[in-house]
C-alpha cells in the first residue's frame, strides 16, 4: 500500500475526502456557489461600464440552439458594431466544474472578445449531476451546429473561428475540437464532424482535460494538494461521470480528451493552433502540460502560457495586472491566427486606464 511522507496511505487519504464530502451533505456546496456567483455577475452587469453599446457591441440575448426547449439550450451574441463587417468568430463554453453557472455569469467573456472586434457566440449547456455526461459536449456539438447554419447572417466569418473556454469549458472546447477533427463513433460526435468546419484557434485556459481518475492529483509526490481542492476534484468527477463507474474502453473519450489526443493517433483533418494558458498555482496545472505534449507530439501548434503564482481561472479576474496580461496573450495569439495585420489595443484589455496601442509578443515558458 502506497504511503505518503506524512504516514497516510492513498486509501486512507480516499476516506477523508468521502468523509469532507458528506460533510459537506455531497453537490450542496456548488449549489451555493452557482447562486452567489450568478448574483454578483447579474449586480455587476448593471454597471455603466458593463453596457454593450458603451463598447460599440451589440448584444442579442437567448437565441435557441438545438431543441430550443431545455432552460439551458439558448445562447448570446455579441456583434462589434463599431468594426467592419464579416467578422471573425469566437464560440465560447463557460466553466463551473460541468456542474454550476452558464452564459449570464459569463458575459465579461463574452464582451471581452467582441470589444477587441470579434463576434461572440456564449452559450449556456445543460449541467451535472441532474445532466451528466454526454449532456454538456451534446450540447457543444448542437452549438456548434446552429453556429454553422446561424453566424454568417449575424455578420460571422466562418473561415476565422476559435474556440474558447476556461476550465470544464476548456474541457468542453477540446473535446469540441476532437469532434471536428476525428471521426468519432458518438452520434453527435459526427454531426459535429459533418459540419465540416474546424476552427483556426482553440483558447482552452486552465482546463481539466481528463475528468476520470481524479485520483491523479493525489497521487502525484511532487505537488501535494490539500484534501479540501482534491474533495472537490473528486466531486466534480463524479458528478459529471454520474452512472459511468467501470465503463468500456473508449466510453468516456468525450469527457476525456487530453486521453484522446495522447493516443497519437492521426487525425482525419489538421489540428487547429492551441493556446493554453494557466497559472502556476492552479491544481489543473499538469493537465495543460500533457495537453501541449499531446498535441506537440501530432505535430500540431500549441503555445502553453504558464503565469507565476497564478490561481485556477485567475484571468477572470479583469481587474488584477496578470489577467491583463493574460488577456493580451491570448489577443495576441488570437489576431495572428484569425487578423495577424492586427496589434492588440492596451485599453481593450483593461477596464480603464491609459490608451497606448502595442504588439504582443508571447513569453511562455515551462516553470521549473
Amino acid at each position: 500500500m502506497a504511503r505518503r511522507s506524512n504516514g497516510m496511505s492513498d486509501d486512507g487519504r480516499k476516506e477523508r475526502l468521502l468523509a469532507i464530502q458528506k460533510r459537506l451533505r455531497f453537490g450542496a456546496a456548488h449549489v451555493v456557489t452557482d447562486g452567489l456567483v450568478n448574483r454578483l455577475a447579474k449586480i455587476a452587469r448593471h454597471h455603466p461600464a458593463a453596457k454593450p453599446s458603451r463598447h460599440g457591441v451589440e448584444l442579442i440575448r437567448d437565441i435557441p440552439y438545438g431543441d430550443g426547449d431545455h432552460k439551458d439550450h439558448h445562447l448570446d451574441v455579441y456583434r462589434p458594431v463599431n468594426h467592419p463587417p464579416p467578422w471573425p468568430v469566437v464560440l465560447y463554453i463557460h466553466g463551473g466544474g460541468f456542474r454550476m453557472l452558464s452564459k449570464d455569469s459569463h458575459w465579461i467573456m463574452g464582451l471581452a472578445y467582441a470589444r477587441q472586434g470579434y463576434l461572440v457566440v456564449n452559450m449556456s449547456y445543460r449541467l451535472a449531476p441532474k445532466y451528466p455526461f454526454p449532456a454538456a459536449i451534446e450540447d457543444a456539438c448542437a452549438g456548434l451546429e446552429w453556429l454553422s447554419k446561424h453566424v454568417e447572417s449575424y455578420g460571422g466569418d466562418l473561415d476565422r473561428l476559435a474556440f474558447a473556454g476556461e476550465s470544464a469549458g476548456a474541457n468542453l472546447v477540446t473535446a469540441l475540437t476532437v469532434a471536428t477533427c476525428f471521426e468519432r463513433p458518438e452520434e453527435y460526435a459526427q454531426r459535429a464532424f459533418a459540419t465540416g468546419i474546424v476552427p483556426s484557434a482553440v483558447v482552452p485556459a486552465c482546463g481539466i482535460f481528463q475528468v476520470s481518475d481524479p485520483e491523479r492529483f493525489w497521487r502525484r509526490r511532487d505537488k501535494r494538494l490539500s484534501l479540501w481542492i482534491n474533495s472537490v476534484l473528486l466531486e466534480v468527477s463524479r458528478a459529471y461521470l454520474r452512472g459511468y463507474r467501470q465503463p468500456e474502453p473508449g466510453v468516456l473519450d468525450m469527457a476525456d480528451p487530453l486521453l484522446v489526443l495522447e493516443k497519437g493517433e492521426a487525425p482525419a483533418r489538421p489540428l487547429p493552433a492551441f493556446f493554453i494558458p494557466v497559472g502556476t498555482k492552479d491544481p489543473l496545472l499538469d493537465d495543460t502540460r500533457r495537453l501541449h505534449r499531446a498535441l506537440q507530439g501530432l505535430g500540431g501548434t500549441s503555445e502553453a502560457a504558464y503565469y507565476e503564482g497564478e490561481i485556477h481561472a485567475f484571468h477572470a479576474m479583469v481587474w488584477r495586472r496578470a489577467a491583463r496580461r493574460c488577456w493580451r496573450d491570448i489577443f495576441g495569439f488570437l489576431d495572428r491566427h484569425l487578423r495577424p495585420s492586427v496589434v492588440v489595443d492596451e485599453e481593450q484589455v483593461a477596464w480603464g486606464g491609459p490608451r497606448r496601442r502595442r504588439c504582443v509578443t508571447i513569453r511562455a515558458c515551462e516553470p521549473g
